[in-house]
């Protein structure tokens, strides 16, 4: 899954850092990840002091295209950072012990995907605040950032279980 990632990113960016399990950080810009995404980001943040521009994508999402990493780093004049994301389809409700305490309008919503694109100097700013968070989108709008959204894939998914393993087989079967 990392090296369909690579080869998508590969157009667009002229380096590389993977976060990688420790121990598997021998090649070139390969770190050892951190005990959670943030950590792991901050770590390849580190060995790219040169970068004006960081990509931050997940290899969990095997199936992001060239069109969407470009369409993203084409869209970050005027703002802080650019994220892929969808509308959400599906009803969204909050709840707390199992009960319903509010359901957003989900015309409003959009599920965040990867790859998400940041000015460095903002995203090395934001990660100096010290905030755990689950995408660097969040982190950046927290610090008071502007982050565009740029229309995603519904194709772009996220491996995380053996049924996205068994779609993303799918969809890369479709692709060849």
């Amino acid at each position: 899954m990392v090296e369909w990632s690579i080869e998508a990113l590969a157009p667009a960016c002229s380096r590389t850092v993977l976060a990688v399990p420790a121990g598997f950080e021998d090649p070139p810009d390969r770190v050892a990840g951190g005990a959670t995404r943030s950590a792991s980001v901050r770590k390849a943040i580190a060995a790219a002091p040169e970068a004006t521009v960081f990509v931050v994508h997940d290899a969990a999402r095997p199936l992001v295209t060239p069109d969407l990493v470009a369409r993203c780093l084409g869209s970050l004049d005027g703002v802080d950072g650019v994220i892929a994301a969808v509308p959400v389809s599906d009803t969204v409700h909050i709840a707390s012990e199992h009960v319903i305490r509010e359901t957003p309008d989900r015309s409003t919503l959009w599920a965040a995907q990867t790859p998400q694109v940041f000015r460095a100097e903002v995203l090395r700013s934001a990660y100096d605040s010290n905030q755990e968070v689950t995408d660097e989108a969040s982190l950046v709008a927290a610090v008071g950032g502007t982050v565009r959204l740029v229309e995603g894939s519904s194709e772009n998914i996220k491996v995380t279980t053996s049924t996205d393993l068994r779609l993303a087989e799918a969809l890369l079967r479709e692709r060849c």
